[in-house]
């Protein structure tokens, strides 16, 4: 079930008048009703695919309820292994046993012997990568003796499964989640009118600037042959607000449906194109992700507390997993590595932690150091994009190469240019709009807190007619769905 969709805009009403109404004054029953919905709304994609979540959440209760009285490490570990191998099993087979068997083939044909071996066909459960990443954070920090495990098995399935973030992220602590879950919760109308807000800007992001950017990105990177340096860097540049309109505003609408039932979310974006070296980027794009691997990968492997040459090996471990984390294809690793050979210098010159406040903290504009940074960063991340939107490596690095060449400086394409203009207007608005509110936790939260009513309100009422008017009628699926 789509956000943007009309059966999510007839479910979500159903269910706020339900939870606060009828269920509003006994938490057991209120946390029951929100599992049902939750599994309600992950059905209606397909319902076969809920008997994989379901199982994985069983295993793991059943898992973190074994391991609060065992005192053997032998059995501890195995209890562990086996909520890993159930986990990264489901992962691994329905994201990438497809990938793994055509590189074997490959493999095998490239050294004269093709093999021909067959790969199974079927979709990919939606959100898999989320909830699998979800659920072993929990048995990982009940194993560590980090988090006690929840005795009530209610509550913990509404964790897994809690339905704004399900999808898509963000992907949740049970530090955070669960433990608002536990707890009573009352109807907080400031919480929901920040909600409110935070869902506006979400739709805007994805609705306008993601879907119309959408338009030209994918008419330049499907035929990127026919087309010059100058046209393929507008193709690159719709691409990288695509995606961060797409997923930023997913986030943000899942946070903000969170904050109408009483829940606070992580924050998952913080403005990541205003960064000024790709370390900050990482500290601002996917930060629910970025922690995890953090977490439960680069400290696991000793982090930076052993030499220069194991923060390395470590920290170019996180960005190919991270690249192979979003899709069963080559690009994405590359995608990874390249994020990895940037960041490279900073680690050498222990420069990746300079960055930490938001640009121009105390003052309107940047200076002029920091703008180009900004530009700088901008341009390595958009890089990485095309490898991230390109179906090959080979492509990616034919679209980089005919970017960089002489007809970087040719008009761009008549059909492209006559496309285009709504869609930079909308990116500026975005820009502006974000550049206004970059302190807070998202764009609207107090942007316009110091005018007048009438002010706020005709923006907020423009901002919906903009939508209206100017989404796809088309529904076009969030890219991180298929992550």
């Amino acid at each position: 079930m789509l956000f943007s969709s009309l059966d999510f805009a007839i479910f979500l009403p159903i269910v706020f008048v339900c939870y606060w109404f009828l269920f509003g004054k006994n938490l057991k029953f209120q946390n029951l009703f929100l599992l049902i919905a939750s599994l309600v709304f992950y059905g209606w994609w397909n319902w076969k695919y809920l008997s994989l979540l379901i199982f994985s959440t069983i295993v793991d209760y059943s898992v973190c309820s074994l391991l609060v009285d065992e005192k053997r490490k032998s059995v501890r570990k195995a209890l562990l292994l086996v909520s890993i191998c159930v986990n990264l099993g489901f992962l691994g087979f329905f994201k990438y046993q497809h990938f793994f068997i055509q590189s074997f083939n490959d493999a095998f044909s490239f050294f004269g012997q093709p093999i021909g071996l067959r790969a199974l066909s079927f979709l990919l459960p939606v959100g898999i990568s989320f909830y699998t990443f979800q659920t072993m954070s929990y048995t990982i920090d009940v194993y560590k003796n980090r988090l006690t495990a929840s005795k009530n098995f209610i509550q913990f399935a509404a964790f897994v499964s809690f339905f704004p973030q399900l999808v898509a992220g963000p992907i949740e602590r049970a530090t955070n989640l669960l433990a608002q879950i536990q707890k009573e919760r009352k109807f907080d109308s400031t919480l929901a009118v920040i909600g409110l807000k935070q869902i506006l800007w979400g739709f805007f992001k994805k609705l306008v600037v993601a879907d119309n950017c959408a338009i030209g990105a994918n008419m330049i990177f499907d035929n990127y042959e026919n087309y010059s340096g100058s046209t393929l860097l507008i193709g690159a540049i719709l691409f990288s607000f695509q995606i961060y309109g797409d997923f930023s505003g997913y986030s943000d609408i899942a946070i903000g449906i969170s904050r109408l039932f009483g829940f606070n979310l992580m924050k998952n974006f913080a403005f990541p194109y205003f960064s000024r070296d790709i370390a900050e980027f990482w500290r601002r794009w996917h930060i629910s992700l970025s922690t995890w691997f953090r977490d439960y990968v680069y400290f696991p492997l000793g982090g930076s507390q052993f030499g220069f040459w194991k923060t390395l090996r470590n920290t170019f471990a996180i960005f190919l997993i991270s690249g192979f984390w979003h899709g069963a294809n080559w690009t994405f690793v590359a995608w990874g590595g390249l994020h990895a050979l940037f960041f490279l210098p900073l680690l050498i010159q222990k420069k990746n932690r300079k960055n930490l406040e938001i640009v121009a903290h105390n003052t309107v504009l940047p200076s002029l150091m920091d703008f180009l940074n900004m530009v700088l960063t901008f341009g390595l991340v958009m890089i990485g994009w095309i490898f991230f939107r390109s179906p090959t490596v080979s492509d990616a690095f034919q679209f980089v190469l005919k970017l960089m060449s002489a007809s970087l400086f040719d008009p761009i394409h008549p059909r492209v240019s006559n496309s285009i203009d709504l869609s930079f207007i909308f990116i500026a608005v975005c820009l502006v709009v974000e550049w206004l509110g970059r302190r807070s936790e998202f764009a609207l939260q107090h942007t316009l807190s110091a005018f007048p009513r009438l002010v706020s309100w005709s923006f907020y009422s423009v901002l919906v007619f903009i939508i209206f008017v100017f989404m796809q009628t088309n529904e076009t699926p969030f890219i991180y769905f298929q992550f």
